[in-house]
């Protein structure tokens, strides 16, 4: 399941972000709701953390700041998407990273690699769209749906199982994504 669902991850590169308005959001009705749109996110971290532009404009990068733990929640599915193929939600914090991490030279290489069109809003381009910085949300929590449950196993992945998976190469992505044989092949049913 811990493969499955870092393969999902490294095929899609876009999902679901859920964050929650602040208590004291400005308009009422909204405060303490949750808000989910897609958003962009790159498989650049060994242990299966995400890559992020971090826009202050966003309505999730401000819902994550003025959360305590900056929380979010990022859900993604198999293309194309069916009751029978797997899915998978992380429950997380994001942190900015700092102008002087090492990380940041390959996370905009590898980012990039993903999502050619964000050059527009690269964190650090002075011409840029809008101010951005580069982060990474770290998932604590991973839940996984394989596909039918008497079929495929639903349940929450280990953490450790998840940061040490390791995503397979794209002709076996495409086998252990597009059928359950292809799965039992793979030993990961």
């Amino acid at each position: 399941a811990a493969f499955i669902a870092r393969t999902v991850l490294a095929r899609c590169a876009v999902g679901t972000m859920a964050t929650i308005y602040p208590q004291d959001y400005s308009v009422d009705v909204l405060a303490g709701q949750p808000y989910a749109m897609q958003e962009y996110y790159a498989t650049c971290f060994a242990n299966g953390s995400l890559g992020l532009i971090f826009l202050p404009i966003s309505r999730h990068s401000q819902n994550i700041l003025r959360s305590p733990s900056h929380a979010a929640s990022l859900s993604v599915w198999s293309e194309p998407p069916a009751a029978s193929q797997p899915r998978v939600s992380l429950i997380g914090n994001v942190t900015i990273l700092g102008q002087d991490d090492p990380s940041l030279d390959p996370l905009k290489e590898c980012y990039l690699a993903q999502h050619p069109d964000a050059r527009a809003w690269l964190p650090g381009d002075d011409e840029g769209a809008h101010k951005a910085y580069w982060a990474r949300f770290d998932p604590h929590s991973i839940y996984f749906v394989g596909g039918f449950g008497d079929e495929h196993y639903i349940g929450y992945i280990p953490t450790d199982k998840y940061q040490s998976a390791v995503s397979p190469s794209s002709a076996d992505s495409q086998a252990v994504l597009t059928s359950g044989e292809g799965r039992k092949e793979l030993g990961y049913l």
